[in-house]
């Protein structure tokens, strides 16, 4: 398995999970696999450029046994002349090979740069969708290291320490209303 198909395989899961988990930890994960990335990014252009010093060299091997081959046949010695020709079609096959090579590899450079680009930007919309969210906590944090409490929400997202001031409240002016009214019927 190459490194794209590395990077590939990542990116794909990351995205089928992304679904199904809470928002700072899926941002947490693309913080991962973007760092991942960019590596396997560095590791192919390294391999890209390592090709291409490869096909360079292989095309001036290829020069210099033809060289040697010419040299040779004007000397007649034609035992010189077979090596040089049998190491000259490994060079072209080589190069054949690495021509064929080269264009695969700038593509795979290509998916890999524009999937790490798509993360960057996700990565980018999961901070600024959870920036309210902890710009939030971080406030409540504030307050609660300032002597504060923060108050707990139900489900229906109702604080529960409000709902049961408001219902401390309500019994207390039900009280006060009962106390008036029986006060207002003695008198």
């Amino acid at each position: 398995m190459g490194v794209f198909d590395g990077l590939k395989t990542r990116f794909d899961r990351l995205f089928a999970e992304a679904s199904a988990g809470d928002g700072r930890a899926h941002a947490a994960a693309l913080r991962d696999a973007l760092l991942e990335g960019k590596v396997a990014l560095g590791t192919m252009r390294d391999a890209l450029a390592a090709s291409e010093r490869e096909l360079a060299a292989e095309r001036k091997q290829l020069e210099d046994a033809e060289r040697r081959g010419r040299l040779a046949a004007q000397v007649p010695d034609a035992e010189t002349v077979t090596v040089a020709e049998r190491f000259a079609a490994r060079h072209r096959a080589r190069i054949n090979v690495l021509q064929r090579k080269l264009p695969v590899q700038h593509d795979e450079l290509a998916l890999a740069e524009h999937e790490v680009a798509e993360m960057a930007a996700q990565l980018r919309e999961a901070r600024t969708s959870a920036g309210g969210q902890r710009s939030a906590d971080a406030a409540w944090r504030d307050i609660e290291a300032a002597g504060g409490s923060r108050p707990e929400a139900d489900a229906d997202g109702e604080f529960l320490k409000a709902r049961a001031d408001r219902a401390a409240h309500d019994a207390a002016v039900e009280a006060q209303l009962a106390y008036l009214k029986k006060r207002l019927g003695k008198e």
